[in-house]
């Protein structure tokens, strides 16, 4: 079955339902008309601009451009992890926390799935690569996002009860361990509504992709089964890693609670 090529004519027909949306705004007084029309027009540009990007890594296919796109992917998914929490750490500690986190996520579970389920060769394949890391750090950085804002939160939240269970003699770990549980669950149970609901309520994204693009439905299947176990490692990965990485920021060598390194 051959593949539906999209024209630009199809494109623009498309783009017709943002301006619907754009006088539903006008109509309401939603004052969001401007921000629909630029957010349109910032995607086309953007999706364009890494068409291009991409089509010229994979006809070039080394490692060493392969692994630099994937860097600055990293570098740019941290930073967004950093921005999102409302409490910062003191000496940059959200970007540590975020950058180390979708950075392990990413690494761990892309290439566990380049070794194991992919395998292709070589092994470093842009082609193969570059989407799967980007996959994993979507969803890596919205569950450290959410994990790292939780736990912030929650140590100003729960200041008197943890500093109290110090002073008894409890070990930090163990005072911060109910705090650490909340921020990680809060990370994890986005992708667990995810896989609960694909098949039944929704068709994943990258499954309609595979079929609207030719490939076999069973096949399509398939592949979005092995994303998403891909991706419920990542988000668990980085939920877990955020946590940790920012409480280690907020103690000492005497086993303190150090809300003086919240801003």
């Amino acid at each position: 079955m051959n593949p539906i090529l999209l024209t630009p004519l199809d494109l623009l027909i498309a783009a017709s339902l943002v301006l619907i949306d754009a006088l539903v705004s006008i109509w309401l007084g939603l004052r969001l008309h401007k921000q629909l029309v630029v957010a349109a027009i910032r995607c086309t540009v953007q999706l364009l601009l890494v068409g291009y990007l991409l089509r010229f890594v994979f006809r070039v296919d080394t490692p060493l451009l392969t692994l630099g796109l994937i860097l600055i992917m990293i570098l740019i998914a941290g930073r967004e992890v950093a921005a999102r929490p409302e409490k910062k750490l003191a000496r940059y500690g959200n970007q540590i926390a975020g950058l180390s986190a979708v950075a392990l996520a990413t690494f761990v579970t892309a290439t566990f799935a380049l070794a194991t389920a992919l395998r292709p060769h070589p092994w470093f394949s842009a082609r193969y690569a570059i989407p799967l890391a980007g996959i994993m750090l979507g969803n890596a950085l919205n569950a450290a996002s959410l994990s790292l804002d939780a736990l912030l939160s929650g140590v100003l939240r729960e200041r008197a009860a943890i500093e109290a269970q110090l002073a008894l003699g409890v070990r930090f770990r163990d005072a911060t361990k109910p705090l650490i549980r909340t921020a990680v669950r809060r990370g994890i149970l986005p992708v667990i509504n995810v896989m609960s609901a694909a098949g039944i309520v929704t068709l994943p994204g990258i499954m309609t992709g595979q079929i609207l693009a030719g490939l076999s439905p069973i096949e399509a299947v398939k592949y979005q089964i092995l994303l998403m176990f891909l991706l419920a490692g990542a988000n668990g990965i980085a939920a877990v890693s955020a946590a940790y990485f920012a409480m280690a920021r907020l103690t000492d060598q005497r086993e303190r609670l150090r809300v003086d390194f919240l801003s």
